[in-house]
């Protein structure tokens, strides 16, 4: 590409920069605008750890039912109106322990009342369905066994009356039609097909509802709720059964309560602190390498409204961790800038000319460069994948970082330093201490 190329990319990323910069100014304005997403060691909320126990569940079938699981509590959360409520299934450390254990870490900015952030969590129903079996011995109770059919596989309930049934009950007694998903469809039309005559009982947090009698096999998928409901009754066990049956049982593992003004004020020290490590770091750029110093400067603010316009957009949850890790990449965005600009030093030492000096300089970089962010990279993934909550939240950032930064340093910086071609070879003296010819 020529002069006039360069300057006209340099010129478009400065004003697409700028762009950027100005909607996430004036969204964190708006009251109805789009705005960072924080996470709850900066706002204050609850962090709430349960234990899932799936011993029942076939080791197949469990990152199914934990994924199940989240979403169930997820949409739980959403009914009480929680803003950004993080619900994530976390799995402990094979190294760590001798029997793995599933988690869900749910958390909750802004309820900081415990009591009512377990009652919000605790409400949720836990749907299942037993044959009733013949008594034992000299018992008179009956047997409830186990069918493998549970709210996993449930899809939604619905509320209608018998008048719309027909021969079903009584005139107009309300009736819970439970819909089952493919899998539920299949095994409940199996469950009905061997059982003609038993009856099915349905228990909803290990209270019985109901235990119609299966009269022929049904293979529509959908069940008949029929237990005696008052209107007003069947109306709240379909809001609970839409809110979701837990697909396998939660114990409540540990609890934590963020105040307010410790996360406001963990947030506003570390806006601060890295604000100031970003200006030290511009006006050290600035003093040693004058011009290009400023253009380097250039480059990191791009960086860092690109990150930014990712937390915001995408969205990335921002936490205490995550700004640190932010942080962490804006260091190595500096030190891919300086040791592109030393190799450029020496380049002009050698005697060739500033335009050919900048893409020998950035090539000769690039190795190194490459090979550091990769293993970077690379640590971040294995930090994401094995990491807690805490630990992923770094490591997300930093990876996304990682990558960002490559790209700033060399495309937005090896871009702009070509279109100062004629500004370099007249020997500025904003030069003399960054590109000087020996």
């Amino acid at each position: 590409m020529n002069l006039t190329t360069f300057r006209a990319w340099s010129v478009i990323l400065l004003l697409v920069a700028g762009f950027l910069g100005y909607s996430l100014v004036t969204s964190e304005q708006e009251p109805s605008g789009k705005h960072f997403k924080y996470g709850l060691d900066l706002v204050g909320g609850s962090h709430l750890v349960y234990e899932a126990d799936t011993s029942k569940l076939d080791p197949l079938e469990v990152d199914e039912a934990m994924s199940a699981l989240r979403d169930v509590i997820e949409r739980r959360v959403n009914v009480f109106g929680v803003s950004e409520p993080l619900v994530q299934v976390e799995k402990a450390s094979a190294l760590s322990e001798s029997e793995k254990t599933e988690r869900l870490i749910v958390e909750l900015p802004g309820v900081t009342d415990l009591e009512e952030a377990v009652d919000m969590i605790g409400a949720t129903p836990e749907l299942e369905f037993k044959l009733v079996g013949e008594p034992e011995g000299t018992s008179t109770e009956a047997v409830y066994v186990d069918t493998g059919l549970t709210g996993r596989y449930l899809t939604r309930a619905r509320l209608e009356f018998s008048g719309m049934q027909q021969g079903q009950g009584f005139a107009n007694e309300p009736l819970v039609m439970v819909d089952f998903n493919s899998e539920g469809k299949e095994l409940f039309a199996n469950l009905t097909h061997e059982n003609v005559g038993t009856e099915l009982a349905i228990f909803l947090d290990g209270d019985l509802k109901s235990h119609p009698v299966i009269r022929e096999p049904i293979t529509g998928g959908t069940a008949v709720i029929s237990g005696g409901f008052s209107p007003t009754e069947a109306r709240e066990l379909v809001r609970n059964l839409n809110i979701g049956a837990l697909p396998v049982p939660i114990a409540l593992a540990s609890t934590q309560s963020v105040g307010a003004t410790l996360g406001e004020e963990l947030r506003e020290k570390g806006t601060f602190a890295g604000m100031l490590g970003i200006v030290l770091v511009l006006v050290f750029m600035l003093a040693w390498y004058r011009l290009p110093g400023f253009v380097a400067g250039l480059a990191l603010s791009i960086y860092i409204v690109l990150m930014l316009a990712i937390f915001k957009y995408v969205p990335v949850t921002i936490t205490a961790a995550g700004i640190a890790g932010f942080l962490l990449s804006i260091g190595m965005a500096v030190d891919a800038n300086v040791l592109i600009f030393e190799r450029i030093k020496e380049e002009l030492r050698k005697g060739e000319e500033y335009a050919d000096a900048v893409r020998a300089g950035f090539k000769r970089a690039w190795a190194p460069i490459r090979d550091g962010n990769f293993t970077s990279l690379i640590s971040a993934i294995i930090l994401f994948w094995f990491g807690t909550s805490i630990v992923q939240g770094f490591a997300l950032v930093f990876g996304l970082g990682i990558i960002a930064s490559v790209f700033t340093a060399v495309t937005v910086t090896r871009t702009m330093l070509l279109a100062l071609t004629n500004i370099a070879d007249k020997d500025s003296v904003l030069l003399k201490s960054g590109f000087t010819r020996k």
